[in-house]
């Protein structure tokens, strides 16, 4: 072989190879964080999933995005001994990065469990305006099969685990799940950790409820209870406890301006100052959180 044809066999070598590492860097992935006891959070893409893992098997709560399926159960595999499938899956509301996953685990026989609310919307055509993105019924392999009103106590791996639903405040079917004996709890989307909460004012959601819900959690924890967030690090009480202080002086700040005669638009001009700055950096910026305030009044 000449020169030539060697350096272009050798730089078609390194273009494969680029190839292939760009493929991979660019595949759904799962970062696995011990929490404690047989808990561990699993971080996709999407909200936090948690994952109790025993003597009973495997339990779930909430399922990531669709496409990042795959990639939670090779996380799975790495942290179990079994090849089996979750047997429950619990679903702490219904937006799609959260529950993208449940066809996935309901087809290999999983035990969806969820608030009756969930099940209303996920079977049924929304419409999510803030996003202006229409969510179509969910296949039934994909919806809970188990349904609850208001609360449901589920037993596994050593530990109790409280499912509360709180009403009208990320949405109206959220629920949050205490691991009674690990002291740890998972709120759903009622906590994006240092960041401006999304509220779902078309599912049912409200400010001041949210902000009602939390601070009933908090009565429901000590300051040794580990919070796992719906999106954000893990978390301590007292972390949730200033994030609720800032969403609530904020929310007060804007009904105070809005019973004052200001517009909506107004507000945003103005901004809310330097001390609400860094809440409006996450996912939810400051504009779009005084709107969820207006329209919650």
């Amino acid at each position: 072989m000449n020169k030539t044809l060697s350096l272009v066999a050798g730089l078609g070598l390194v273009l494969v190879a680029g190839a292939a590492v760009a493929k991979e860097a660019s595949s759904p992935s799962v970062n696995v964080t011990p929490i404690k006891g047989p808990l561990y959070m699993l971080k996709g893409r999407g909200g936090n999933v948690v994952a109790s893992v025993g003597n009973d098997g495997v339990l779930l709560i909430d399922s990531d995005y669709a496409e990042y399926a795959e990639a939670h159960a090779e996380a799975l595999a790495g942290l179990k001994s079994s090849e089996d499938a979750p047997r429950f899956l619990l679903n702490t509301h219904w937006h799609f990065d959260h529950v993208g996953g449940n066809f996935y685990w309901g087809e290999q026989g999983t035990v969806i469990l969820a608030h009756e609310n969930i099940y209303q919307r996920m079977s049924t055509r929304q419409e999510m305006k803030a996003f202006d993105r229409v969510v179509e019924p969910s296949p039934p392999a994909a919806l809970p099969v188990v349904t609850y009103a208001d609360a449901i106590a589920v037993r596994f791996n050593g530990d109790t685990l409280q499912v509360q639903h709180f009403p009208s405040g990320h949405t109206d079917g959220d629920s949050m799940v205490f691991f009674t004996e690990q002291n740890v709890v998972h709120m759903g989307d009622h906590y994006f950790a240092g960041a401006f909460p999304f509220v779902d004012l078309g599912s049912g959601g409200n400010v001041f409820g949210f902000i009602a819900n939390v601070e009933k959690a908090l009565t429901m924890m000590d300051e040794n209870t580990v919070v796992v967030p719906g999106h954000g690090p893990l978390s301590t009480r007292d972390d949730l406890q200033a994030d609720l202080a800032a969403i609530k002086s904020s929310a007060e700040q804007v009904s105070k301006l809005l019973q004052e005669g200001k517009s909506v638009e107004d507000i945003t001009a103005q901004g809310l100052g330097p001390d609400y700055a860094d809440y409006g950096k996450g996912f939810i910026k400051e504009a779009a959180w005084i709107s969820f305030v207006a329209g919650s009044l």
